[in-house]
């Protein structure tokens, strides 16, 4: 009997046939997809906050561009304030 194939080998038959990617690369890609829209709004505002400073800037502006970026995300979180996203980083 033939074993089920995920929800996801359509995806990954679908990127093999339409890009130079092998299977392998492939299923990394749509894990990696995946785990991105995956991210919780505090992981993604940890996340970018770790970014943005590493990248010198200061926190007055970090949290600027994350309060501007979060309503463009796939699923966008409810509005937090500036307040809000800094008690997400430092609780």
């Amino acid at each position: 009997m033939r074993e089920r194939p995920s929800s996801h080998d359509d995806l990954v038959d679908h990127l093999v046939r339409s890009t130079p990617l092998q299977r392998g690369e492939a299923v990394r890609v749509v894990l990696d997809v995946l785990a991105y829209f995956d991210e919780t709004t505090d992981e993604f505002v940890r996340r970018r906050h770790r970014e943005l400073q590493s990248g010198g800037l200061a926190n007055a502006e970090i949290f600027e561009r994350i309060a501007a970026e979060l309503p463009h995300r796939a699923v966008a979180p409810p509005e937090l304030s500036l307040r809000q996203l800094r008690r997400v980083v430092y609780g």
